[in-house]
């Protein structure tokens, strides 16, 4: 068994890697510029101030599990459009707090991996052993989370599919980092 205390350079420098790469490709890399569609926002953002959203999550048509099969609701899903919209609050988007979020989440996920990893990998432990058992672990966060959005919100596949690609560079950048500081 490891300590964490004997983690946390791992943790840390695991996390601020993630971070880095995170930022090079959604900034830099193309790959990332078309994720999101652009709305007739001349059209769309009156009559979503008219009708008075607020942050939250909306879903359209809007109905009861009993309602569903009433026939106007089915008209109503077969007329389209079906979705579900999450809104922010007013005001410009604080990039810093979402960072900084992102970040912690990071930080979070580097904790719990090297939590796991120290109760099943002893200390002196081949790169590869470690590597493998936090690659697998980092990779069930950063990877597969987002999976069910694509199941359940509507979310198109190929985005989803660069999201779990995404998890799978930042699970081998700390399975790296691990790997390389594991203690002795």
């Amino acid at each position: 068994m490891v300590p964490l205390s004997a983690l946390w350079l791992p943790m840390i420098l695991s996390a601020v890697i993630v971070f880095i790469a995170s930022s090079i490709m959604h900034m830099l890399l193309p790959y990332h510029k078309r994720d999101y569609q652009k709305v007739d926002e001349e059209k769309i953002l009156p009559a979503l101030r008219a009708a008075g959203l607020t942050r939250g999550h909306y879903v359209f048509p809007y109905c009861t599990p009993k309602e569903m099969k009433l026939p106007a609701m089915v008209e109503k899903y077969k007329q389209g459009p079906v979705g579900m919209i999450t809104v922010f609050p007013s005001g410009p988007p604080v990039l810093a707090k979402f960072l900084g979020l992102w970040f912690a989440y990071c930080l979070l996920i580097s904790f719990f991996v090297a939590y796991l990893t120290g109760h099943t990998v002893a200390p002196g432990a081949y790169y590869l052993g470690v590597f493998r058992v936090v690659g697998t672990a980092s990779f069930l966060a950063y990877g597969f989370g987002t999976i069910s959005n694509a199941i359940w919100k509507g979310q198109t596949w190929s985005f989803t599919i660069k999201e779990v690609v995404d998890g799978l560079v930042y699970a081998l950048l700390t399975a790296g980092t691990f790997g390389w500081l594991w203690p002795r």
